[in-house]
């Protein structure tokens, strides 16, 4: 049984985390290694194998799950915007817009980079990828079914909205431009108002 971690300890692991999951949001799995993650966190690289011994691959799929997980709270924010199915899913990519602008086009999803890089080389990654967006895909569902959508429907559109959330973030990351973002959040609008008609 592992002993409880100290607080101190428990600071050191959350920013090693958090600093990874930045790395890998911005370079992928390829570019981030463990050295820059341990200076960024504040921490020493003995530190990052303490709380990760199985090493980049095990910190990468904490790291994403984390990145996962803050994404999820920004698609709960979005979802919970409005009673109206259409007005929250578009409120959704507005949300992923602001984000990006903010992050001057650097921050993209947290869990599409690394997910490309490494699938069907790291299995532990492709499913924290497969979970993260089966998360997803289950939270926009949630919401079109309390709008009266049918579960198989709302299961069905839910996996378009995040496709699209998606790649209108990756072409408005790539552009440096909040259009694709701005275009889907209508679209995707029309396209539940018209599902749920």
């Amino acid at each position: 049984m592992r002993a409880e971690r100290s607080p101190a300890e428990s600071d050191t692991r959350d920013r090693i985390v958090q600093a990874a999951a930045a790395l890998l949001q911005r370079q992928g799995y390829e570019g981030a290694s463990v050295k820059p993650i341990a200076q960024a966190a504040g921490a020493s690289v003995s530190s990052v194998y303490h709380f990760f011994p199985g090493g980049k691959q095990e910190l990468a799929i904490e790291a994403m799950r984390y990145g996962a997980e803050e994404f999820s709270r920004v698609l709960a924010r979005g979802l919970s915007s409005s009673p109206d199915a259409a007005k929250a899913v578009a409120a959704c990519a507005l949300l992923q817009a602001d984000t990006l602008r903010e992050s001057d086009w650097t921050d993209g999803c947290p869990v599409a980079v690394t997910a490309l890089e490494t699938v069907g080389r790291v299995p532990g990654i492709q499913q924290a990828a497969i979970e993260a967006l089966a998360h997803w895909q289950g939270m926009v569902a949630a919401k079109l079914e309390t709008c009266g959508m049918p579960s198989p429907t709302a299961r069905a559109l839910a996996g378009t909205v995040i496709a699209i959330l998606e790649g209108a973030e990756l072409l408005s990351r790539v552009t440096g431009d909040d259009t694709p973002l701005n275009d889907a959040a209508v679209h995707l609008a029309q396209l539940v108002q018209s599902s749920l008609n």
